[in-house]
């Protein structure tokens, strides 16, 4: 077993990180460059459910009627989460190690229900974070100095990302559900682990940032080869930073390579999340409108001309306790709209009890007017932009 060499720590990244853009003037873009009425038609609105509220009678009826009175049209079904659980039947690799839950009954028969109504269904595979397939199959996790398996700060085990057997695992995961009529599979905790005592950490390989990049990207070939014949999507979530950072963060997550095997980058955009200063902003929590602006403006110049139609971004509808303000209908949809004011107009909603703010969702968000976000001097400033100049008539909120 190789020695773990190094790892970034993510909280001093982001530190340097915001250090470094907040003075700089951006790059020439435009904030909202269409306003493209098939764009929003086909647009995917997805919220995040877990496998247990799934299997609820009681939560179906609240479902169903906000998907008859809302803009939602997509679920995200959790079919394995990182305590190992595999909410999915059928998957024989499962049911040997004993991790196979009953928590949806009859999953095949609602997802099938539910895209009959016209809803688009996600199934969402925790990847790399599992606390039963690398405890059964050792051979597969990170390992500690001592030989046995790594723990995160929660005691959690990792399966070792450079792990053939564990993209195996996973992959079998993925084409049951395929089978069982889901429209598309995405990918959660595909990076490596980012608390707990990293240098302590051992991998089947050395850890270096290309070859990291190289074990995530060839998880997705390996998933993508298997997935192909059953015409399913794939979709992953990748940290929010992701879409301004080039470095991999010491997690392995370069977004332009991972963005290239599959169908859409789901940044995980939550702004409670960023660090105080990230983008020259004190309380990123507070400002969700700049946070999200930022982040797909830089995520569009990563990805390309395409990134519009291959981003479908996470927003964050809960609060963290101390982080500032709490999130309601109004920051949920800043949210929306910045997104929208960037041409972007499929996106995600999470909550990790299931629980969603009806009043935001209710209407479709209308971009506004192009906003030329340009280097240089300008006649005024937005204050809602710091550091950038614009056109003082189309200044967004």
């Amino acid at each position: 077993m190789k020695r773990f060499s190094f790892f970034l720590p993510i909280l001093l990244h982001q530190i340097l990180f915001a250090a470094e853009i907040a003075p700089a003037i951006l790059s020439t873009e435009l904030l909202n460059p269409v306003s493209d009425v098939t764009s929003e038609q086909k647009a995917i609105r997805g919220i995040h459910l877990t496998a247990w509220v799934s299997g609820s009678k009681k939560y179906r009826a609240k479902l169903d009627h906000l998907l008859k009175t809302s803009v939602i049209n997509s679920v995200i079904i959790d079919i394995k989460e990182y305590e190992g659980e595999v909410y999915l039947p059928g998957v024989k690799a499962t049911e040997k190690i004993g991790a196979y839950t009953r928590a949806v009954p009859d999953m095949a028969e609602w997802v099938a229900d539910l895209k009959k109504r016209g809803v688009y269904t996600v199934a969402r595979i925790v990847v790399f974070k599992d606390n039963i397939f690398p405890r059964k199959t050792p051979s597969a996790a990170v390992k500690n100095p001592q030989g046995g398996v790594w723990q995160d700060r929660n005691n959690i085990a990792w399966i070792d990302p450079y792990s053939v057997e564990g993209w195996r695992y996973n992959t079998a995961i993925a084409v049951e559900a395929a089978r069982m009529g889901f429209d598309e599979i995405q990918f959660d905790y595909i990076r490596f682990p980012t608390d707990g005592a990293l240098s302590q950490m051992r991998f089947i390989k050395p850890y270096s940032k290309s070859q990291a990049s190289e074990a995530l990207v060839g998880f997705l070939k390996h998933a993508r080869q298997a997935l192909k014949p059953l015409g399913v999507k794939i979709s992953i979530d990748v940290f929010g930073l992701t879409t301004s950072d080039n470095t991999g963060m010491g997690i392995g997550q370069l977004i332009r390579p991972m963005a290239e095997q599959v169908d859409y980058v789901c940044p995980m955009i939550y702004p409670s999340h960023y660090a105080p200063g990230e983008y020259g902003i004190a309380i990123p929590n507070d400002q969700p409108y700049k946070v999200v602006s930022y982040a797909l403006r830089d995520a569009i110049k990563n990805l390309g001309p395409e990134a519009r139609q291959k981003l479908r971004p996470y927003f964050q509808d809960f609060s963290l306790p101390r982080a500032g303000i709490r999130y309601r209908a109004k920051e949920v949809e800043a949210q929306i709209q910045a997104a929208a004011d960037q041409g972007i107009f499929s996106w995600n909603l999470w909550n990790a009890r299931a629980s969603y703010t009806h009043e935001a969702l209710r209407h479709p968000v209308i971009p506004k007017s192009s906003v030329v976000v340009s280097v240089g001097v300008s006649t005024q400033t937005d204050s809602s932009l710091p550091g950038t100049s614009v056109d003082i008539s189309t200044t967004t909120k």
